[in-house]
């Protein structure tokens, strides 16, 4: 089996309606988080992933937004950066890693309660929803092969 193909289909071309009920969900994923941990979660799960394409662009958001290229040079290695981080976003990075990699060792429980200290209900609620959400993006990005360096933050 060949590990290289030339033909990648267009979900946003061929599924649009699948695509614009991604968008409407992305819209809605980070709604009352802060905006910069809502990146470093989304960069974190695309790092994780693989997703060129999305750790590219949402690094390119959050220093756009004005987060310093320091603390995105250290996301992927947050645990022992860990002052460059808040206690919260600690939690947010140590549960999306959980939710992203699922399959190690499911979501433990331990992981859970710090998130749930670190959050309110809702806010948690709401984190759980943006890393799901930025997984299905990265599945578009990494199934697509979607090429990082064409993304412009607005």
């Amino acid at each position: 089996m060949s590990t290289t193909t030339h033909r990648r289909v267009k979900i946003a071309t061929l599924a649009p309606d699948f695509y614009q009920a991604l968008i409407d969900l992305d819209a809605q994923s980070a709604t009352g988080l802060d905006p910069r941990l809502a990146d470093i979660v989304r960069i974190r799960a695309s790092q994780l992933n693989g997703c060129a394409y999305c750790v590219d662009m949402h690094t390119l958001d959050a220093r756009h937004a004005g987060d310093s290229e320091q603390r995105m040079n250290l996301i992927a290695t947050w645990r022992e950066a860990r002052k460059f981080y808040s206690e919260q976003e600690q939690a947010a990075l140590e549960l999306t890693e959980a939710i992203t990699l699922i399959s190690v060792d499911h979501v433990p429980d331990e992981v859970y309660a710090i998130a749930a200290a670190a959050f309110d209900d809702k806010e948690l609620a709401q984190l759980i929803g943006l890393i799901i959400t930025i997984n299905a993006w990265n599945r578009v990005g990494v199934s697509g092969r979607l090429e990082p360096g064409h993304y412009s933050p607005s």
